[in-house]
Order: structure tokens, then sequence, then C-alpha cells
């Protein structure tokens, strides 16, 4: 992407206090209400499961349709739009150390970077979670199975606790992956928030408002729109 607005974006105003919008009405709900699944997901885990596993499988479906607008959505919910190359990305976050990285208008390389990293946890959370809940889902891992099974072929006693024993020796190193996923969330949670309070403060706008109404103010001489 040059500096320069491509012929194909919208017309932006650049007079003074002009806004442009940015996020399109299904990039903001799908941004809120991740935050709200996720937070649900989080508070009730191991204390009320069954909105634990609702609160997930929102999370999964919010995911899923991410990656389908990232291809098909507005001009800056699109993934061609702002992902970035390493190189681009690592120079970007050099800039920032510096105090010198220029504004974009849509996510900058390291938001853009934020995002992947946040749909790929997001995703292995949901999926290892969705294992877990049905026995029959463990044979989606097959080694699994084939290692425990044999220890309990041959023993003598009650068929549930055999179930049981096979079941736990699956879900435990599962369940250990999932938690692990879900605390790595918190912590990109928490340098998201970092960067949107830093790019905020240095480029002189309220990030997390544009994310509520859609609009950010119009690019300015240096900015890459």
């Amino acid at each position: 992407m040059t500096d320069a607005i491509s012929p194909q974006a919208p017309e932006m105003s650049t007079g003074p206090g002009s806004k442009v919008r940015v996020w399109d009405p299904l990039v903001r709900v799908f941004h809120w209400g991740l935050v709200a699944a996720f937070a649900t997901a989080w508070l009730t885990a191991d204390e009320l499961q069954p909105v634990h596993e609702l609160a997930g499988y929102t999370v999964a479906a919010l995911v899923a349709f991410r990656l389908v607008w990232g291809l098909v959505g507005s001009r800056y919910a699109r993934f061609a739009q702002f992902l970035k190359g390493p190189g681009e990305t690592l120079a970007y976050l050099g800039d920032m150390t510096r105090g010198r990285e220029r504004r974009y208008l849509g996510h900058n390389p390291a938001g853009a970077a934020m995002v992947v990293a946040l749909l790929i946890t997001l995703s292995g959370t949901a999926f290892t979670g969705w294992l877990m809940e049905d026995e029959a889902r463990l044979a989606m891992l097959p080694s699994m199975p084939a290692i425990v099974a044999p220890a309990w072929a041959d023993d003598e006693g009650d068929d549930d606790e055999r179930q049981y024993g096979a079941r736990g020796e699956v879900e435990g190193p599962l369940k250990e992956v999932h938690e692990t996923l879900a605390n790595l969330m918190l912590l990109l949670a928490a340098l998201h928030v970092g960067g949107v309070a830093l790019a905020s403060f240095r480029h002189h706008e309220n990030l997390a408002g544009a994310m509520v109404t859609g609009d950010k103010r119009g690019p300015g001489p240096g900015d890459i729109a």
C-alpha cells in the first residue's frame, strides 16, 4: 500500500475535524461481541459449565465470521488491506520504540500482527475446549486413544472406571493446552489494550471510541490511508 489513497478508497475529507468511516458495523459488533464472549468464558470456567460452553461456541462463531469477513468485507476489514510482511512489521515496531511511527487509518502493522495472533489463539482455545466437551471427539486425537486403550484392555473393573481413566489420560494434557491458550489470550489482550492506549496517545485520537462509532479522524499529511 502506498501512502497515497488508492482510487478504490472511499472519499475522505482532510479538513480540520473531518471524520471518515473506517470500521463497518459488522467489524464493531464482532469486536465487542468477542470481548464479551471471551470475558464470559473466562469468568465461568469451572463454575458454570453450560454458560462457559455457550460462550466458547460464540467465540468460535465470531472467529469464523471474522475469517470470512477478512476476505469479503469492507475495505479496512480485509486482511489484504492491513496484513504486512515481517520486515515491514519489524520496521514499524522499531519506529515505535523511537516514537516516530506513522499513523495508519486502518490497522497498523503491529495491530495487524496482533489480530493474527488473537485469531490463532482463540481458534486453538475454542477447538481444544470443543474436543473436551464430548468423549467421542477425543478420537480426533488418534495417538492418545491408541496408547491409553491397551492399558485398560485386560484389566478387570467397572466399565465406567475404565472410561473415566482413559478419558482422563487424554484430557489431562489437552486441558493444560486449553488453559495455557486461555492464559495466553489474557496476555495478548493486555498487550492489545496497551498498544491501543499508546497509539491513541501518540496520534491524539480515541481508538477505542472509534471502534464504537466506526469513525476516525481523516488522514493528514504523512498518514497512511
